[in-house]
């Protein structure tokens, strides 16, 4: 009788979730598709979708993404593997300063980054005029597909970084031993062992790097200038100022569901070859980083770091100046904070209050939508699992999109509110700590949950005393992630938002596309700032003051 008590119990946990993402997801994407097939003249069919397959320009727009995102997916992997390995396997000199900088560089907005490579290699960039004028040497342009590259790499490489570490610390010291042993060391053991141990959260942060880049519309709407890329379009279908279709919006944000949908597919047949246990109970012993294999390890690492971090100090340095107009001139001044300080009343407290409580729902739901999918596998947990990835790998915008078709009218009227803010971000937004959880939780044992039955515990008291600390690592990395996507969130936030909601990134976005440099430097530093503060905050939080957990 105990025991059917506490499957109710996780019976009902169940049903509610699916509950939720069937007011909160499944009802809105089905508006979206309703929509899309109203033609013009009140009629129903694909007229919609006929349109847009009948423009190359917009099937060129689906390639660009398709090539931004692989390429950026394929350096960021090249990037942040290595610089976890070399991280978690070596002493390195400053490593928590490091390991801080790393994490900090993906921490502001894409599109914040793409308007500080242009500072420093636009047309008139610092660094464009410094080879000008000291080696007459002309820059090759960063504006179009290699400046978006750029941007995304420098932006996403840290998700590689953090999944592979967090991977690393599951690896029991004991096999590396073995097959040191067995005469297997060096890049043959990284690649034989370390990497197939790491898969699934390899793949996991592939997903991750490949759907964010594909979703991103403010970095290729700053730098990409003529190439234009898919969320551009969706955003620019619906929002266009010449006044929008909503019909013709919908049948775009469905094709973008499509595609996205077809690539989560492919991503979980991967992942499914790859679920195995693992714990560490001799976790990895740093060595010490000498000779020359020391030297390019620290220089590979710190070239990294400051590489990526550079154009966000420079964003620092130039909020300090004065400006006129659009040009920065050489004089020191704090007027610009001064500026941006009266419009930012809301914009701050907002940011709290929304990414607060959607980041606090978030681990409530992953903790739970994690236990359901690998304790309780059954057919409904695994729709659970695959509606919690559904939002993620749809572009913000169609999500914002769809909350407002569903949310504007009667019986549930959301639009315009602090509620529907928060509802985008904990949907689109969970899937960085339940996929973390979840991994985290394939690697540990359910042979330690079942001692604790047996001693006594209720399977709810085990999970929650026994397997939820261990699981501490995964669900603080992917929180992590999640409040750094929330408090950058762009894409759905400019679509949702009024002037009693917008939170900082908004009016960040707002005052580059006016040209107002200064104030949105201002205002970039200062979310700098934020985030670090918070970032900060998280390490004294941890028990060992680790950010990779």
């Amino acid at each position: 009788m105990k025991t059917n008590k506490k499957w109710e119990v996780w019976t009902f946990i169940s049903m509610t979730i699916l509950i939720v993402y069937l007011i909160f997801m499944i009802y809105p994407l089905s508006t979206l598709l309703r929509n899309s097939m109203i033609l013009k003249d009140g009629g129903v069919g694909f007229a919609n979708f006929q349109s847009f397959f009948a423009k190359s320009y917009n099937l060129q727009t689906i390639y660009h993404s398709f090539a931004v995102s692989f390429c950026a997916t394929i350096i960021t992997l090249i990037v942040g593997i290595p610089l976890g390995y070399f991280h978690s396997f070596y002493k390195i000199k400053g490593q928590k300063i490091l390991q801080v900088f790393i994490i900090l560089c993906g921490m502001s907005a894409p599109f914040i980054g793409a308007y500080s490579w242009i500072l420093l290699m636009g047309r008139n960039g610092l660094v464009t005029q410094l080879f000008k004028n000291l080696f007459g040497i002309k820059l090759p342009t960063i504006y179009g597909f290699r400046g978006i590259m750029i941007v995304e790499c420098m932006q996403l490489y840290p998700l590689v970084f953090l999944y592979f570490s967090a991977a690393l610390k599951n690896i029991d010291n004991t096999l590396l031993e073995a097959s040191e042993n067995m005469g297997c060391s060096g890049w043959k053991r990284f690649l034989t062992l370390v990497i197939p141990l790491c898969a699934p959260s390899i793949i996991a942060a592939t997903l991750m790097v490949f759907m964010r880049a594909f979703a991103d519309f403010g970095t290729p709407l700053f730098i990409g200038e003529g190439y234009k890329t898919f969320p551009v379009e969706i955003y620019n279908s619906f929002m266009s100022e010449t006044g929008s279709d909503k019909h013709y919006a919908s049948a775009v944000a469905v094709i973008a569901i499509v595609i996205t949908t077809i690539i989560f597919l492919i991503q979980r047949f991967i992942n499914s070859r790859f679920s195995f246990s693992m714990n560490a109970l001799h976790p990895i012993e740093k060595k010490p980083a000498k000779g020359i294999k020391g030297v390019l390890i620290h220089l590979y690492c710190y070239l990294v770091v400051i590489i990526a971090y550079a154009p966000q100090v420079y964003v620092m340095y130039t909020s300090f100046l004065k400006t006129k107009g659009k040009r920065f001139l050489k004089e020191f001044s704090v007027q610009s904070y001064i500026d941006a300080w009266k419009f930012l009343d809301n914009a701050i407290p907002n940011t709290f209050i929304i990414a607060g409580t959607s980041l606090i729902l978030i681990i409530i739901l992953s903790i739970m939508v994690a236990y359901l999918v690998v304790r309780r596998n059954n057919f409904a947990n695994k729709l659970i699992d695959t509606l919690s990835m559904i939002p993620y790998v749809i572009p913000g915008s169609v999500v914002g999109i769809s909350l407002v078709l569903a949310f504007s009218r009667k019986p549930i009227v959301l639009v315009g509110t602090f509620a529907i803010m928060i509802v985008a971000l904990v949907i689109r937004r969970n899937s960085y700590t339940i996929r973390s959880s979840i991994a985290i939780l394939q690697q540990i044992p359910m042979s330690i949950e079942e001692a604790a039955i047996s001693l006594g515990s209720s399977k709810m008291k085990a999970f929650f005393a026994v397997t939820m600390p261990m699981m501490i690592n995964g669900i603080l990395s992917g929180a992590l992630l999640s409040w750094i996507s929330i408090i950058t969130e762009l894409s759905s936030g400019i679509i949702l938002y009024n002037y009693r909601t917008t939170t900082l990134t908004i009016q960040i976005y707002t005052y580059v596309s006016r040209g107002s440099y200064g104030i949105a430097a201002a205002m970039a530093t200062i979310l700098s700032l934020m985030t670090s503060i918070s970032l900060i905050g998280l390490m004294l939080y941890s028990k060992n003051k680790n950010v990779m957990f």
